[in-house]
């Protein structure tokens, strides 16, 4: 008999800590109920649940209670629109690192140079070298048209004395024409540089100004 009153009493004590710990702890709000609106065949459609058909349409969804906007979803894209979403987003990734490399330049820029002075010597050894480049270029180009200037004439012969042009100089007139193009292309791209380079430098001499607050340590 003893063992049951105790027994009833422990539950008792058990029953009312459990009660008391859950009236302490607040209750979860309801997830509020929506209202869900997305067009249609050129018309306004809303409704308390988004059928099937319409789970990829653009909408909004709206507190049934109050009418608040509570979300804007976009339209899903097609694999195209992704695939065109995520290489735009890869090519913002590589303009953005290039601009941090373009910005990390200029810093050592405004670090390793004392002066000025120190930075155009830098340009100016760059300048050396291409200005060697466009004249070897230059010189590669003049002596490839004079020979090749001396290959057309020897057919032009041939042909006013009625004589057939050996296959060897066809074959010398055409290998003769290809490098002549090709050092003509190479002496293109020297001469882009150089011009660049005089831009790049103006550009390097303001950045240095601007990064070093207008200081020119001597």
């Amino acid at each position: 008999m003893k063992k049951s009153i105790w027994l009833a009493v422990v539950l008792g004590v058990l029953a009312t800590g459990v009660e008391a710990q859950n009236r302490r702890q607040p209750a979860k709000p309801a997830a509020e109920k929506r209202l869900y609106c997305w067009d249609e065949g050129g018309q306004r459609v809303c409704g308390d649940a988004l059928p099937a058909h319409a789970v990829d349409a653009a909408r909004t969804e709206l507190s049934a209670r109050s009418g608040r906007p509570l979300a804007q979803v976009d339209e899903a894209m097609t694999p195209e629109e992704r695939a065109a979403a995520e290489e735009a987003a890869r090519q913002a990734e590589v303009a953005a690192a290039a601009e941090a490399a373009r910005q990390r330049r200029e810093r050592a820029m405004a670090e390793s140079y004392e002066t000025e002075e120190e930075l155009r010597k830098a340009f100016d050894d760059r300048i050396v070298l291409v200005d060697e480049a466009l004249k070897t270029s230059r010189m590669g180009v003049a002596n490839l048209r004079q020979s090749l200037v001396s290959l057309l004439r020897q057919a032009n012969d041939l042909e006013l004395r009625g004589e057939p042009v050996r296959k060897r100089l066809l074959d010398s007139i055409q290998s003769q024409h290809r490098d002549l193009l090709r050092q003509q292309a190479i002496m293109r791209q020297q001469l882009e540089e150089r011009a660049s380079l005089d831009a790049e430098l103006e550009h390097a001499v303001e950045r240095y100004h601007a990064l070093r607050g207008g200081r020119d340590r001597r």
